[in-house]
């Protein structure tokens, strides 16, 4: 069908609106560019995005149960945990397994039922020909404070007991305290300081009664099973041997006498890297060791580990200085080196 003028129309194709006619926004609404959405507003002419209504304001937030905890108990709420971390550390720590070095314990078998009556010396160093000791600088007796030379060749016993210290299921040990007579101890305390040492020493659970199988029992009257003794230089030399010319510590049966080198007491060692109290619980130990039945000595068995206790550390921490004063002993020359340890039974 044609108008009255102008060109054909094709009734089929929709008129396409004139700007005029329809605003800017209107005209881009309907554009075949932009998708057609539904809007969540029917009354709405404008197609778009419909921003979200917000969200009405609560008076107060839910609290959760750890809030609520926090504000009902305040600062107790965070001291609170931590006390029960705290314990249970405790516990674990006072449970836990022994977890002792095994590089520093004592496996050499002890002899409990050995008896006094033999002669020879225990824990001496090896006859030498004096030309050994210039070569172990380890083993010289260290600068340091007085002591006593020459004593005057007894003893006497340091007043004091205890009680039985450890379970003894085989063999309970007894012992005095006993100083050599001329010996002067005001430098270090006193009589009654040494005898603190010893029994200290003695009763640590980290010494021998860690073994369930020792106890040991502090007298002051009778027949002990050895005497713990503070010696002088010159009787420690006639008591212990001085084939080396090296300060040592021994235990000779036939006194029946622990003899501890008083300059030693006094001064230490060069190679025991420790303080001077931890010297002399090695000392202890390690004599005391020799009279209770571990008659052999031991060499480093791990390098950088701590030194077994009756390994000679007075002389050496290093197995090949101990090697030169004796090659033919039980301490190979193989280069390993332990650090200082005072203890049979140290914890790791």
């Amino acid at each position: 069908m044609r108008s009255g003028t102008g060109a054909p129309r094709d009734e089929r194709r929709p008129e396409v609106p004139d700007d005029r006619a329809y605003g800017e926004r209107d005209y881009r609404g309907i554009s075949s560019h932009q998708p057609l959405r539904a809007q969540w507003d029917p009354t709405k002419r404008e197609v778009g995005r419909t921003p979200r209504n917000p969200r009405p304001d609560r008076a107060a937030r839910k609290q959760s149960k750890l809030g609520r905890f926090v504000s009902t108990y305040g600062w107790r709420a965070y001291a609170i945990p931590v006390l029960v971390v705290l314990t249970i550390l405790v516990i674990v720590d006072a449970v836990r397994p022994d977890t002792t070095d095994s590089a520093s314990k004592t496996s050499a078998t002890a002899d409990l039922a050995h008896s006094t009556d033999g002669t020879d010396v225990i824990g001496a160093p090896p006859a030498g020909d004096g030309t050994f000791a210039s070569s172990i600088p380890s083993g010289a007796l260290p600068d340091g404070g007085p002591f006593t030379a020459a004593g005057g060749g007894t003893w006497h016993v340091v007043p004091g007991t205890t009680g039985k210290v450890g379970q003894g299921t085989e063999r309970e040990f007894t012992y005095t305290v006993e100083i050599e007579d001329g010996v002067d101890t005001t430098g270090f305390g006193g009589d009654e300081s040494y005898g603190r040492m010893v029994d200290q020493t003695l009763a640590n659970p980290k010494s021998w009664t860690n073994d369930p199988k020792v106890a040991f029992r502090r007298v002051d009257a009778g027949e002990p099973d050895f005497r713990i003794s503070l010696t002088s230089q010159m009787t420690i030399r006639e008591g212990c041997g001085y084939e080396i010319e090296l300060e040592g510590s021994c235990y000779n049966p036939s006194m029946d006498r622990v003899l501890l080198n008083e300059p030693r007491w006094v001064r230490g060692a060069i190679s025991f890297q420790g303080d001077i109290g931890s010297y002399r619980q090695y000392q202890i130990n390690h004599e005391v060791g020799h009279a209770i039945g571990y008659a052999a000595h031991q060499p480093c068995e791990t390098e950088g580990g701590l030194a077994p206790i009756m390994m000679q550390q007075t002389f050496g921490t290093a197995n090949n200085d101990i090697a030169r004063l004796d090659p033919e002993g039980v301490v190979p020359m193989n280069g390993l080196t332990c650090r200082f340890n005072p203890w049979p039974y140290p914890r790791a």
